[in-house]
């Protein structure tokens, strides 16, 4: 009796530790396929991050492009504005200029000869004047009419000339000079110490200063003066060579005419 308990129990721990053999292998089945299905979830959890981090960094990309393209639109506005401002006015002046293109044949007629008058008016003024630098005052004229033959030279170029003739012929009448030149006093021809005294006096002294003179508009001839105006004459000569600084000179004048008069 008591032996058939004992296999009787034998046989329960047998039963049992096969169930919980059984138990425990699906147990463990149970726990490998949990863990691979949390294997799965966690690859797949990766993919669609990736997938996100993907999306991600496009729409961040697309949005750094949209924030560039904005930026250089706004930028192109502005210098499309500036370039139309510049073109306008570029168009402007292309507008004065061919209406002055048109203008120039006008202009041309209408200049040359106001400044064949000038050159003219400027060759009487000087054979009216008291001869002083004859030669070279009427070679400048000389030189103004050889000028305005020439085609190689611009309109305004001529008109430059023109002017800063008269503006040399203008500066006369304001300052004093001397210098050299021959001249025929009684027959005898030598050189003279010139002084010209702005347009008014021009007088003439021989180096010893024995022989003093100026130019009589009366008579149109250089005459002979008394010694009284050898000094000054001869003072007047070093001061117009800066020699001595300058100071009062008694010298003889032609009286002033009446407006109109014929010397």
């Amino acid at each position: 009796m008591k032996r058939c308990k004992t296999s009787s129990r034998q046989i329960a721990t047998v039963f049992i530790a096969a169930v919980i053999a059984a138990t425990g292998s699906v147990f463990a089945q149970s726990v490998d396929q949990v863990l691979q299905a949390d294997l799965r979830r966690l690859s797949l959890a990766q993919a669609s991050q990736e997938r996100i981090n993907s999306v991600v960094e496009r729409t961040r990309s697309l949005s750094d492009q949209y924030r560039a393209v904005n930026k250089e639109i706004d930028g192109l506005k502005v210098y499309n504005r500036l370039m139309t401002a510049q073109t306008n006015g570029q168009q402007a002046t292309l507008d004065d200029i061919s209406l002055s293109m048109d203008q120039v044949d006008v202009i041309n007629r209408q200049i040359f000869p106001l400044m064949e008058r000038m050159i003219d008016g400027l060759g009487q003024s000087i054979a009216l004047d008291i001869p002083f630098l004859m030669e070279e005052r009427s070679n400048r004229v000389a030189k103004l009419n050889e000028i305005m033959q020439r085609s190689d030279v611009s309109v305004a170029e001529k008109f430059r000339k023109v002017m800063e003739a008269y503006q040399i012929e203008n500066d006369y009448g304001s300052s004093s000079e001397t210098y050299r030149q021959s001249l025929e006093i009684e027959g005898t021809v030598r050189d003279y110490n010139m002084l010209r005294i702005g347009r008014i006096g021009l007088y003439f002294q021989s180096d010893d200063s024995r022989i003093t003179g100026a130019w009589d508009v009366e008579q149109h001839a250089y005459v002979i003066l008394g010694n009284k105006h050898r000094n000054e004459i001869k003072k007047g000569i070093r001061m117009a060579k800066d020699l001595i600084a300058p100071e009062l000179l008694l010298l003889p004048v032609p009286a002033a005419r009446p407006a109109g008069e014929a010397s």
